[in-house]
């Protein structure tokens, strides 16, 4: 028995997810905008049954046993932890500060029979899932190197918004810079311990060009790379690459109304859905759920180390040092947000 679904957010995610929903079963109840009119634009849009601007008016839906949140990150903390404490299953996009993303991990901890995952959906782009499984292999030998290299759009609006202040959870590092954390700390089966960052703004125009170009790990024994889509490896003494994996939806490019979403990402997202369908298929309860179907997601912990690396990134561009990665382990004072606006605007 599939759950019904509740959806935050009235963007570009949410235009893509809810027939992705719809395609592999899943019945979406309801839609929540920050203002009536944009909730009820999509609602007619994609046909979706219930629209609201008050939070609570999806989470108490009778209907909704799990909620995609898919809002600026200073709204995520409040509307996750609400729906884990509800009884509703959740996925959700990153938070906006350390501090959020500890509230996040705290809820999980305490409801853990309920889906807490984070939509970190590279994890599930079938090159980046062959990427993991032979390094496990040994296909690349031990791993030296790796390299990401994103090419993005200004961030920048004609009005002040969240994506202009890193305390809001904006800025290139943790908007895109996250996801790569996320991956690479995925692929390699690692995490960092100290990190050296240096953060400027080159480009300040909308740009063409946007999403991932090439992620590449090198190793003692050859390399993977992925370059969009496709997956290619070399092993040492090799003339050339080799084409490992090609995606043929890669080469058709990003749906109409689609194209300021990469296609690495609407291709993991596709990948994650299908995942979620196989998680609830079968269960008995709407609310019950397999684990083995979406192993490789990325939790609400792993969400806290990554907001953790960045954090440590900033730290480190504004001291010119390395800089301790240090994942918090207990509630932060109320002032935490102030601190970190004291360090930001006197490094």
């Amino acid at each position: 028995m599939l759950p019904g679904v509740g959806v935050f957010g009235t963007g570009s995610t949410a235009r893509v997810l809810v027939p992705l929903l719809r395609g592999e079963g899943f019945v979406v109840q309801a839609v929540w905008g920050r203002t009536e009119e944009e909730a009820r634009t999509l609602s007619q849009e994609l046909e979706i049954p219930f629209y609201t601007s008050h939070t609570d008016d999806v989470l108490l839906h009778p209907d909704v046993d799990l909620v995609c949140i898919n809002i600026p990150p200073p709204l995520t903390r409040q509307i996750a932890v609400k729906a884990l404490g509800i009884g509703k299953n959740v996925i959700c996009e990153k938070a906006a500060t350390s501090a959020d993303a500890f509230k996040m991990v705290t809820a999980s901890r305490y409801y853990p029979q309920l889906m807490s995952l984070t939509g970190s959906v590279l994890r599930f782009l079938p090159a980046f899932a062959r990427m993991k499984r032979l390094l496990e292999e040994g296909y690349a030998g031990e791993v030296q190197t790796c390299d990401a290299r994103v090419y993005w759009g200004s961030l920048l609006s004609d009005t002040y918004g969240w994506s202009c202040d890193e305390l809001m959870g904006g800025g290139g590092l943790h908007t895109m810079g996250s996801y790569i954390v996320d991956l690479l700390s995925h692929l390699t089966g690692r995490r960092a311990s100290r990190v050296h960052g240096l953060l400027r703004t080159f480009v300040r125009q909308n740009g063409a060009i946007r999403g991932i170009r090439r992620v590449m790990v090198v190793g003692s024994a050859g390399r993977l790379v992925a370059r969009g889509t496709d997956l290619y490896g070399q092993r040492n003494g090799a003339c050339q690459e080799e084409l490992l994996l090609a995606d043929p939806s890669g080469q058709e490019g990003p749906e109409r109304g689609l194209q300021d979403i990469p296609p690495p990402y609407l291709k993991g997202m596709a990948c994650m859905v299908r995942a979620l369908h196989a998680s609830f298929l079968g269960q008995e309860d709407r609310r019950s759920w397999d684990l083995k179907p979406v192993a490789t997601a990325a939790t609400f912990e792993d969400g806290l180390y990554v907001q953790t690396v960045v954090d440590a990134i900033k730290k480190s561009s504004r001291s010119g040092e390395w800089e301790r990665v240090e994942v918090m382990t207990e509630e932060p004072d109320a002032n935490h947000n102030l601190c970190e606006a004291l360090q930001r605007n006197n490094p």
